[in-house]
């Protein structure tokens, strides 16, 4: 029936090639055959020495269908073992991230009250004692900086909008922000500084 042929390596490449695509259609051919004749679920894959694949699905299945049935089948997990070398060092770097974003929030929040704070918008009884004196300390500070201001320039700036008017300081507008009174304030920078 076949030709007696001395299964072996083929040494000369073009040969080697001819001869896998002349067995590659075969195989598939027989394949597609015994899906068609028998209903078999049938997956094959193959690669050449070149990295080209070649494939063939029975009709009736999928080939996620077929490695699912195999698994079941065999009682192994095929990705079980690459799942877990790859994701040890996401699950860490994931965990340092997600401290990182809790170290951030922290900063973040301690800033906005610090904000909210000077613009008298916190309130201030659930504030402690050490709290509400470094609070003092910062108000006494801005005072001096919008002195020392006042004294320095006399005039209309119009970047802040304060006008100077003999004894007192007026605003344009309805809030004066301490990032405009001192913007080298060193609390807020250093915190943020920090992170």
């Amino acid at each position: 029936m076949g030709r007696n042929i001395e299964i072996k390596y083929i040494e000369d490449s073009t040969k080697r090639q001819v001869t896998y695509c002349k067995r590659k259609k075969g195989i598939l051919k027989k394949a597609r055959e015994l899906a068609i004749l028998s209903d078999a679920q049938i997956c094959l894959t193959m690669f050449s020495s070149t990295g080209k694949l070649a494939e063939y699905v029975s009709p009736s299945t999928t080939m996620k269908e077929i490695f699912d049935r195999y698994q079941r089948e065999n009682h192994v997990d095929l990705w079980e073992a690459q799942y877990e070398v790859i994701s040890t060092p996401i699950s860490l770097f994931l965990y340092a991230l997600q401290e990182e974003l809790k170290t951030q929030q922290e900063i973040g929040s301690r800033l906005k009250m610090e904000i909210r704070q000077r613009r008298g918008q916190d309130d201030f009884s659930e504030l402690s004692i050490e709290e509400l004196s470094g609070l003092k300390e910062n108000l006494a500070k801005s005072l001096e900086t919008v002195r020392d201001w006042k004294s320095n320039y006399g005039s209309a700036s119009p970047t802040t909008g304060l006008f100077i008017d003999g004894g007192g300081i007026d605003c344009k507008s309805s809030e004066i922000t301490f990032q405009q009174l001192d913007p080298s304030h060193t609390d807020l920078h250093n915190e943020a500084g920090a992170a």
